[in-house]
């Protein structure tokens, strides 16, 4: 295995509640895919801000398991989740149900690599998610939850955590990464910049019932100073200020992140 991969997953982060990350070096199913030449060059390029290997390993993810992902969007995630759980677990994608079609097609014209994948639907007005109860090991969210803070309706998150609960097999991983906003920063700039609390996601979680289980600071960036003028949409790969101070910004990376596992009590 390679020792920085190794390395990097042992700095594990005391969280607030003193709960200690364990440290799992990744396994040979997930190096592979990572290496496979089915993900494309681009997604490759940023596996050094989102570090998938360490993240995957934290979380316990394995082949033989059912994986939920939630909102996975272009696909950066499925991309590696799918063909590693092919032909031995099940992939899943939790989406609105506006985006299924489009979430099956774009899957569907993967199916190579990707193999059978499930796409399924929540409703956030109600919470209420085509996924059966109990029937899922992992469910994993990456860089989503602050899109849940941003709606109109502030019980939203609180909903979909409590549809998260209810989707998970008892001892089931709920694994969580978003960009952090420091506690000491205005709480409300949750609704604006895309960053949010660690603090919140504990909150939203544990009202749904779930026990924190580990930190971990796989995905910190500690040149991330998160009071930029667009927000985290400001950094890479976004620029939303386009040629405007680009170099300062390619030179933080992407965004600082919290990267949080919880579990459903047994």
């Amino acid at each position: 295995m390679n020792r920085l991969l190794t390395a990097s997953i042992c700095l594990a982060a005391l969280g607030a509640t003193g709960v200690v990350a364990q440290s799992v070096a990744p396994s040979k199913d997930i190096a592979a895919v990572l290496a496979s030449p089915t993900r494309s060059p681009a997604n490759q390029a940023r596996d050094r801000y989102r570090h998938p290997a360490e993240t995957l390993a934290f979380f316990g993810v394995k082949p033989t398991q059912t994986v939920v992902e939630f909102l996975p969007a272009g696909g950066w995630y499925a991309e590696i989740l799918a063909p590693l759980v092919k032909g031995r677990g099940r992939y899943v994608a939790l989406v609105p149900t506006a985006q299924a079609e489009r979430t099956r097609t774009a899957f569907a014209e993967k199916a190579a690599a990707y193999g059978p994948t499930q796409v399924a639907t929540i409703d956030f007005k109600t919470g209420a998610s085509s996924i059966p109860a109990g029937s899922a090991d992992v469910l994993l969210t990456f860089r989503n939850v602050h899109n849940l803070l941003m709606q109109d309706d502030p019980a939203v998150a609180g909903r979909v955590f409590k549809a998260f609960y209810a989707a998970l097999k008892p001892g089931g991983v709920l694994g969580v990464v978003d960009h952090r906003l420091p506690e000491e920063m205005d709480t409300a700039r949750e609704k604006t910049s895309g960053y949010i609390k660690r603090s919140t996601v504990v909150r939203l979680a544990q009202a749904a019932g779930f026990t924190l289980a580990g930190d971990s600071r796989i995905n910190a960036n500690p040149k991330d100073t998160h009071d930029h003028p667009e927000g985290v949409w400001t950094l890479p790969p976004t620029y939303r200020l386009k040629d405007v101070d680009r170099s300062k910004y390619a030179a933080i990376g992407e965004s600082d992140r919290f990267t949080i596992k919880f579990v459903k009590g047994r």
